[in-house]
């Protein structure tokens, strides 16, 4: 009797150029080089998000079955951090919760995990007080930050900013690093142009919280300079 042998599984190509056309349109435009092939877009989970980030130290979003990656160059992330720095010291003091950098996953809706570059939840949304322990905890923080990299495109943006205030993100702060400006939203279709002169304000969302433009672009001008970051 002869064995038939199976044959082995053929790698998933694009279809047509369309079908990747589409894919970067209703991913907002993004560059190619951000969409992970592997998996093939449309069929990545969860597992595939921690698995790079564990072995690669690469951080992704998981957006309709595809693995995007972050884009932040270092001055981007240097500003997240010096807020991330400013905001948990506010935060942490007046006990209202925690604050997350820009490798904090998490799982905004059922299959959609984003990572924003700086995020603060409120104990109200923290169970028993705590995170809980696992690699994409199922939360939604009350204020998400973005702040702008190069392959950032405005579509991008508008998209996250739907999911992030449909997911139930209170406040947005969206920092402009090449223009040395931040829009805060306070609803999907409500927000307020802020130049360098202006201020983060935390409002209601985060108590008495407030930071000058100024200082953060000056504190991370000084890093760029090989200063130190404020203590």
């Amino acid at each position: 009797m002869m064995t038939v042998l199976a044959s082995p599984p053929q790698p998933q190509t694009w279809r047509t150029v369309q079908d990747l056309l589409d894919l970067l349109d209703r991913l907002g435009n993004i560059p190619a080089s951000r969409v992970r092939l592997s998996p093939f877009p449309g069929t990545a989970t969860e597992r595939d998000v921690t698995y790079i980030q564990d072995h690669e130290n690469r951080t992704c979003e998981l957006i309709d079955g595809t693995l995007v990656e972050k884009a932040m160059g270092l001055r981007e992330s240097l500003l997240a951090m010096l807020l991330v720095q400013y905001l948990g010291t506010f935060v942490r003091t007046q006990k209202l919760g925690v604050v997350s950098g820009p490798d904090g996953t998490m799982r905004m809706l059922p299959g959609l995990v984003r990572v924003p570059d700086v995020a603060f939840i409120s104990r109200a949304r923290l169970p028993g007080d705590r995170v809980r322990n696992e690699p994409i905890p199922d939360v939604i923080p009350d204020l998400a930050v973005e702040v702008l990299s190069e392959s950032n495109t405005r579509a991008e943006i508008a998209r996250k900013r739907r999911e992030y205030f449909t997911s139930g993100v209170r406040l947005m702060w969206i920092i402009d690093l090449q223009h040395r400006s931040a829009t805060i939203y306070t609803a999907m279709d409500q927000s307020v142009a802020l130049d360098e002169t202006g201020e983060l304000d935390g409002a209601d969302v985060v108590p008495g919280f407030k930071i000058a433009l100024s200082q953060l672009f000056s504190d991370l001008d000084s890093a760029l300079d090989g200063g130190q970051a404020p203590s």
